[in-house]
């Protein structure tokens, strides 16, 4: 059981990659956070959690029922979206009528009105949202990319393409950044009003993770530089909307940079453990590569 009084923490996403595992790692500890998610059926059956009823981040009402009572949330951010920062002003209004003291909000590293990653600049106003809160709580999580996202976005062709030229990237794995988020939760108080970012031990370039990718699949695999009209030409057929196009193509950009390089010390600062590498990452995840190795 946990020794320390954390009231009910609400956890948002719970149906999700980081929320659940920030559920597991609560309920671990002896505490029972309530869970939320849009689709409730997907939400962990964890000892102890409570399942809130469906609570999409734009439904005021829903949001505020599901968070009664709460004391504290996990803030995890919406699904990508040109209306993603209306969603995420929602569910503040929501916790703060509801009566949570404390909102641990799951940003971006560089966060800023002028990122060069079009949604890192959602993240900021998100942030400036919740600054404006009165008397409310806050710690700002910026994580930057996933380490699950390197292999991921290499195409079943075995190229890594993308505008990042020669920058690196300090890519974390959601685990690592779940165990920040549970500590951050776990000590109320302890970190108001502060802004971490959530970032691996090192920083590689994306020939560096090319290389890393061959040894884990065997197959020879290469990242390919591209030029800002040739990320946008390589992407012309997914059908995706301009907005998402573009999202892909500045966060390539932000590593290039260097928006996305710098290293924290975060993780073994308040979890106590070294974080997870990309070799780490793509041993302990080998189903990640699948698409490459088929």
């Amino acid at each position: 059981m946990s020794d320390v009084d954390t009231g009910v923490i609400a956890v948002t996403g719970a149906g999700g990659r980081v929320g659940r595992l920030v559920a597991a790692r609560l309920s671990d500890r002896g505490v029972a956070p309530r869970l939320l998610a849009r689709n409730p059926a997907r939400l962990p059956d964890l000892p102890g959690t409570v399942k809130a009823p469906a609570a999409e981040y734009g439904d005021r009402a829903g949001m505020r029922a599901a968070l009664d009572g709460a004391d504290a949330l996990l803030l995890v951010s919406a699904h990508e979206s040109p209306a993603r920062v209306a969603e995420h002003r929602a569910a503040v209004d929501a916790a703060v009528a509801a009566g949570v003291g404390r909102i641990v909000y799951l940003s971006f590293q560089g966060a800023g009105p002028d990122a060069t990653f079009t949604l890192a600049r959602d993240h900021w106003h998100t942030e400036q949202y919740i600054r404006a809160q009165d008397g409310l709580g806050f710690t700002f999580l910026r994580d930057g990319w996933y380490l699950a996202g390197i292999p991921a976005m290499t195409g079943s062709d075995g190229i890594l393409r993308g505008p990042a030229g020669n920058g690196r990237v300090a890519a974390v794995a959601h685990e690592d950044v779940a165990d920040v988020a549970a500590a951050v939760l776990l000590a109320p108080g302890e970190h108001d009003g502060a802004t971490y970012d959530v970032t691996g031990g090192e920083a590689f370039t994306l020939a560096e993770a090319a290389e890393e990718l061959s040894r884990a699949t065997g197959r020879t695999i290469r990242y390919l530089p591209e030029t800002r009209d040739e990320a946008y030409a390589s992407r012309a057929g997914s059908g995706a909307p301009d907005w998402q196009v573009e999202a892909w193509v500045t966060s390539y950009e932000a590593i290039g940079r260097g928006e996305l390089g710098a290293v924290s010390d975060t993780v073994p600062r308040l979890t106590g453990h070294t974080p997870m590498t990309l070799r780490d990452f793509l041993a302990e995840h080998p189903r990640s590569c699948a698409h490459l190795t088929g």
